[in-house]
């Protein structure tokens, strides 16, 4: 039986990003055995709530916005982007719900700046190193990431891989301090700009990383080793007994 994910609107404000972003988010869960469940941003709190009750697992998808800056203690500086509140208000909901049942997380670009932003953590707020991190979605290998050996990401890479892979790259900012219990598990060795966090438990699968796996699934091997993993963690998930909510990790 397909597993459903949920998965927000990229944006609130932009359908011609959204008609373009969104489809190889849906293909790859499809293809890794999930039904995906698009979240509409516009709707109120009661009818997302109602799509979350039906829901194993949260894929929080890249943005062509950035967030708010005062949301991690900064004023914005002229290279950030405008915000889209309705995409972070969504969001907030997914990941709160996420957190409260331990639902398997899996997040993208955007999404995985908002994990940490959420989760207490600052962001810079544009990139400014020796290494092109907005090479976009046609550049396939953009440039390479440094895998943290020991990690929930480094058990998910091909047999024979050891620790560096290349990845493509459409992104103006990054991770500047994690959040809470968050571990840092991939940077770009070429500047050692954070490429992707976890969470530090092994019970709760909450994956980020900066990266577009869904543009390189048909071709990447790890990728797709992604989503699988991220799926099969939302396949076995079971809400937690009411004690063990909101537990510590």
């Amino acid at each position: 039986m397909s597993v459903p994910i949920a998965i927000p609107e990229p944006t609130s404000s932009d359908p011609a990003y959204n008609e373009r972003s969104l489809p190889p988010y849906l293909s790859a869960l499809r293809a890794a055995g999930a039904t995906p469940i698009v979240i509409p941003l516009h709707a109120g709190q009661d009818r997302v709530a109602k799509l979350l009750a039906g829901v194993k697992g949260i894929l929080l998808p890249g943005s062509r916005y950035d967030i708010d800056p005062h949301r991690y203690g900064e004023e914005p500086t002229p290279e950030c982007g405008e915000p889209d509140p309705a995409r972070y208000a969504v969001d907030k909901l997914l990941l709160q719900e996420a957190f409260n049942l331990r639902k398997p997380i899996l997040a993208i670009c955007h999404g995985g700046q908002t994990l940490n932003v959420w989760l207490n953590g600052s962001l810079i707020q544009d990139l400014k190193t020796a290494v092109n991190h907005r090479q976009g979605r046609e550049v396939a290998g953009a440039h390479t990431v440094r895998i943290t050996l020991g990690t929930r990401l480094a058990g998910l890479l091909p047999s024979g891989v050891l620790a560096d892979v290349q990845v493509n790259s459409s992104h103006h900012q990054a991770i500047r301090t994690t959040g809470d219990n968050l571990r840092v598990s991939a940077v770009s060795p070429g500047d050692g700009v954070i490429e992707a966090v976890e969470l530090n438990s092994a019970e709760h699968f909450v994956l980020a990383v900066q990266w577009h796996p869904e543009r390189s699934y048909a071709e990447g091997q790890l990728s797709r080793t992604i989503f699988a993993a991220f799926v099969e963690a939302a396949e076995i998930w079971e809400p937690p007994r009411v004690e063990e909510r909101n537990a510590p990790e």
